[in-house]
């Protein structure tokens, strides 16, 4: 896992220090040790592990200044792309949100062992805006839904200036055109569509920019949401 990490970071165009390779390592066996119990991921295999969670992850920082910024990773899972980004950038403010509480509790007892600091929240994203409302300044997400879905989930949290960076497959594209309506509507405009190739296949960032605020009828009841779609 150490040496695909070490040899896939200048692809990226990344140079960390070794504490934080070995940290990003240990927090990806982490994961595929708790993954024996918990059902966390289907990628466990080590060089997997390292190409297509940590440098996939890291990919965000490739992007953005995201030091001194408050970022929200929204159905965050095992912790990524959030904790990986924090681990390489600890300057970054982190707040790990997901719906499934053992997976938060694993993530809130695991986190401080490996010295990483991220706020835990369990709760549903359209119900945990309520107080968070426009308070980040990036929200990101990866394979939680469709962008039509994802946008109206991420960009109720994202203050006007702020950025949504939401990771895609191969069907990013397709997904864009069919979240022209939605980006419109929550008060967001395409800034930029970076793809990075990962093990052959190509992994993308659609970095949406919040333009205005978004109207305070978003997001609705995710069962409305799914059906629906904007």
């Amino acid at each position: 896992m150490r040496k695909t990490l070490s040899e896939g970071l200048p692809n990226l165009k990344l140079a960390l220090p070794e504490d934080a390779q070995e940290k990003l390592c240990a927090f990806g066996e982490a994961v595929v040790e708790q993954n024996k119990v918990m059902n966390l991921t289907a990628i466990t295999e080590p060089t997997q592990v390292a190409k297509l969670h940590l440098l996939d992850s890291l990919s965000l920082l490739t992007l953005e200044e995201l030091a001194g910024k408050r970022m929200i990773d929204v159905g965050c899972g095992a912790g990524f792309p959030g904790v990986p980004v924090k681990i390489a950038c600890p300057e970054v403010e982190l707040t790990l949100l997901d719906s499934l509480g053992k997976r938060m509790q694993w993530l809130e007892t695991v986190l401080p062992t490996l010295g990483v600091e991220a706020e835990c929240v369990t709760a549903r994203a359209e119900e945990a805006v309520e107080n968070r409302r426009e308070s980040y300044d990036y929200a990101t997400s990866r394979a939680v839904a469709r962008l039509n879905i994802l946008l109206e989930l991420t960009a109720p949290y994202v203050k006007v200036g702020g950025k949504v960076l939401a990771m895609k497959g191969t069907a990013a594209r397709e997904e864009l055109a069919e979240a022209k309506n939605a980006i419109a509507k929550l008060g967001l405009s395409l800034e930029r569509v970076a793809e990075f190739p990962v093990d052959g296949t190509a992994h993308t960032v659609i970095v949406l920019k919040k333009v205005a605020p978004t109207p305070k009828q978003y997001p609705r009841r995710y069962a409305k949401i799914k059906q629906s779609p904007l």
